[in-house]
């Protein structure tokens, strides 16, 4: 899949963690089973800040934390959460040993920070969102949601 080959796309600005985990809220209340969110971003952009706000919404009472060194945590809530970190990936057929299609195509949801990493194996339904990280504003990032038109009202929502 390509990231950028999408049909929609939205930005939203975060002024804070408290910014960051609304747009979550709001964007988890749109998630259905088999949803992969491919979230891609620099060091300290904020995909964990969002996969934990995520999380929380959809009734997550676990700690989450970034798998950077499991790769994979799973989560309990309103379905099966499946978040992966492929920061420390040095190739994508490292997620063939995890049996990652099980998990992609599967009946849980999916959230994989850096997705960049493992480009071609994300499907073509994943829903993009980049996060840019204004080192000159503390606290500010910018968010770029994409989605593809069967998913119109994901964007929608965020408008």
């Amino acid at each position: 899949m390509k990231l950028a080959e999408k049909n929609m796309s939205t930005n939203w600005v975060s002024h804070s963690v408290a910014d960051t985990h609304k747009l979550a809220g709001s964007i988890a209340s749109y998630i259905r089973p088999g949803d992969v969110l491919a979230l891609c971003g620099t060091l300290a952009s904020g995909k964990t800040t969002f996969v934990q706000g995520l999380c929380k919404s959809l009734g997550v009472s676990a700690p989450v934390n970034s798998p950077t060194f499991t790769l994979i945590n799973e989560y309990s809530g309103k379905f099966p959460i499946y978040h992966f970190d492929c920061y420390r990936l040095e190739s994508e057929e490292e997620l063939f040993s995890l049996g990652y299609e099980e998990y992609f195509y599967g009946e849980g949801v999916v959230l994989i920070e850096w997705a960049d990493r493992i480009r071609s194996l994300l499907p073509d339904y994943s829903i993009a969102l980049t996060f840019h990280h204004d080192f000159s504003q503390e606290t500010s990032r910018k968010i770029i949601l994409e989605c593809q038109d069967a998913r119109q009202e994901l964007c929608d929502s965020l408008l």
